[in-house]
């Protein structure tokens, strides 16, 4: 869904909330694994292992990526911050806004794909 969104630049707050419980899931995730682990329980495949833990390590990286990319957007307008950014007419600020939203929601719904793969592979392993 955010993917879609993003392609009809239609920033809507669902998408948002759907990528923050997928990170949670993952995370959700990788804890379970860990605390199968402690308890003794290992899956057949130790491919589980890197598929199960990877999708936090995606979300990380992804996470630096959207800050980044609403950094490079400010950047290339030759705005040094947010502050900037209110200084300029209404209908700038929308812009640039919605530029900086289109980009992170990008990255996030491509992480969100990457862990939604690996998630699907891990419990392929088990």
């Amino acid at each position: 869904m955010s993917g879609f969104l993003w392609w009809r630049v239609e920033p809507h707050p669902s998408a948002w909330v759907l990528i923050r419980t997928g990170q949670a899931m993952a995370v959700a995730q990788a804890v379970g694994a860990g605390v199968l682990a402690a308890f003794g329980l290992h899956p057949d495949d130790d491919l589980y292992w890197l598929y199960a833990l990877l999708p936090v390590a995606v979300g990380f990286v992804a996470e630096q990526l959207r800050l980044a990319s609403a950094q490079q957007v400010l950047d290339v307008r030759d705005l040094e911050d947010a502050q900037a950014v209110g200084r300029l007419p209404a209908d700038e600020q929308r812009s640039i806004v919605l530029q900086i939203v289109r980009r992170e929601m990008g990255v996030m719904a491509a992480a969100a794909l990457v862990t939604c793969f690996l998630a699907l592979r891990a419990l392929g392993t088990v």
